[in-house]
């Protein structure tokens, strides 16, 4: 089965993540009611502190919100609108994804949506780094699944075939003088990032794993490219590898 993506729009995203402000307002505001009589019966002075605890995660999760749409309209952003924006993300992204369901939004859409708002964010900033602190990951289903060699482990057992995709992406890591690294989930995802303590990520994989993966690892800025699944999810998955090509550019080329 070919699995065609088509370009997702930033503005997908957003709307879900202001439709998951509002009712994250809204149910504030009942809890805080509901909260009244006993916060009450305590103190006099809880209802005042617990509102102005709720009020501070909703200024600060639309605070975060306005960053993204700023930055996004190409506007530059202060440092600590980033931090809240990816404070927003994690606090409202679940809900946007269930508000998404009930208008019949497919899931992998609304992360797809999710992904280019990211890219867009991480370009905006115009990170520039080493090419020794820069890592490419990729996972182990673009590897031939017939393939015998190991590369989990070391990405030089590949023999570069041509079988599958690996090979073109260790001569671009070659090329560069980047790191490269294949990965069978997220716990070597997450010992590897460890172990070399990049700056900066190119993520290669599908929809759930990039979402999950650029939150997982902020504040490491990420970069993803979506990988293509003509045989199906985790089989011999393949990428477009000019958009990999360009990704490493816009972290080792400096700005004007």
């Amino acid at each position: 089965m070919i699995e065609i993506v088509h370009r997702p729009r930033k503005r997908l995203f957003l709307a879900l993540i202001l439709i998951s402000l509002l009712l994250t307002t809204l149910s504030s505001y009942g809890l805080w009611v509901v909260s009244l009589p006993g916060l009450t019966n305590i103190s006099s002075y809880l209802p005042m502190i617990f509102g102005m605890f709720l009020a501070a995660v909703i200024l600060a999760a639309a605070a975060g919100i306005i960053g993204i749409i700023l930055a996004i309209l190409g506007f530059r952003t202060l440092g600590i609108f980033q931090g809240l924006a990816w404070s927003a993300i994690n606090l409202l992204f679940p809900i946007a994804i269930c508000i998404g369901k009930l208008f019949d939004v497919d899931k992998e859409r609304v992360e797809r949506s999710f992904i280019e708002v990211s890219n867009h964010l991480i370009r905006q900033k115009q990170i520039v780094v080493q090419p020794t602190k820069l890592l490419i990951m990729t996972p182990h289903c673009l590897q031939q699944e017939a393939c015998p060699h190991k590369i989990t482990r070391n990405v030089s057992n590949c023999r570069c075939c041509g079988q599958c995709q690996i090979g073109d992406l260790k001569n671009l890591a070659e090329q560069y003088g980047v790191h490269l690294a294949v990965v069978t989930g997220g716990t070597l995802a997450r010992k590897i990032i460890k172990t070399i303590r990049p700056q900066a990520v190119l993520a290669i994989a599908c929809e759930r794993d990039l979402t999950s993966g650029i939150q997982d690892v902020f504040p490491i800025p990420v970069i993803g490219v979506l990988n293509d699944r003509p045989f199906g999810p985790c089989c011999n998955t393949r990428v477009d590898i000019s958009k990999v090509e360009q990704a490493i550019k816009d972290f080792l080329t400096p700005k004007q």
